[in-house]
């Protein structure tokens, strides 16, 4: 595939997961996020500014480094590059970057609370343990990205991350597979919430992760 093909299809896969994300009702009244895809090991395709009625010919080829190397960002959106090249270079395996303001998952991000995992959908989409939270630095900031690198660096399974007083930070193989997560993600903290009212929300039995990977293993093969 050459590079152009690539970016191309990369950029659709961005596209398609930005509407789903608004069809499925996880986004902010504001529907504030920022979306990413990996290019190569020095450059990812970001959204420029806005995610509402994304076209793929709207995203900017940028180097990890900041550097933009084709299109165009706002402001708002070169602040956050850091924010989604250090998940890159920490995770190699990483092929799309999400980050969203969804409102039950910010919450707990508000609260400074880890989101556990108690759910099914978070648990087979990818998500098997408890969310951490990053403490709190200015976004973009060196303080915020050393802190999403510090937290990658004690918990090497997890496959998102909360920005205290700010948001959800997701990670995964591609978009779809990233957006699909967000979508659990917001869904179990929802739950979380909901669950609260009836004595809160308990954990799954001895073994039930296990078995839940073991199937997916079953299905996959």
């Amino acid at each position: 595939m050459t590079d152009t093909h690539m970016r191309q299809e990369r950029a659709e896969q961005l596209a398609r997961a930005a509407e789903g994300l608004f069809a499925a009702g996880v986004m902010s009244h504001s529907g504030h996020a920022n979306l990413s895809a990996r290019l190569d090991g020095e450059r990812l395709l970001l959204t420029p500014g806005f995610v509402r009625g994304l076209r793929p010919e709207q995203l900017a080829t940028v180097g990890f480094d900041g550097e933009v190397l084709e299109g165009e960002l706002q402001s708002v959106s070169a602040e956050i590059i850091a924010m989604h090249s250090v998940v890159y270079r920490a995770r190699p395996g990483v092929g799309a970057v999400i980050h969203t303001h969804s409102p039950s998952a910010t919450a707990f991000a508000v609260a400074h609370r880890p989101l556990p995992c108690r759910t099914e959908p978070m648990l087979r989409f990818g998500q098997a343990e408890d969310i951490p939270v990053v403490p709190w630095g200015p976004r973009g900031s060196d303080v915020s990205v050393r802190g999403i690198a510090e937290v990658l660096e004690r918990r090497p399974t997890t496959a998102a991350v909360l920005l205290a007083n700010h948001g959800l930070l997701v990670f995964g193989p591609d978009a779809a597979a990233t957006a699909h997560l967000v979508v659990a993600i917001e869904e179990s903290a929802e739950a979380e919430i909901a669950a609260a009212a009836l004595g809160g929300a308990v954990d799954f039995p001895p073994g039930a992760r296990e078995a839940v990977r073991a199937a997916i293993a079953r299905a996959a093969s």
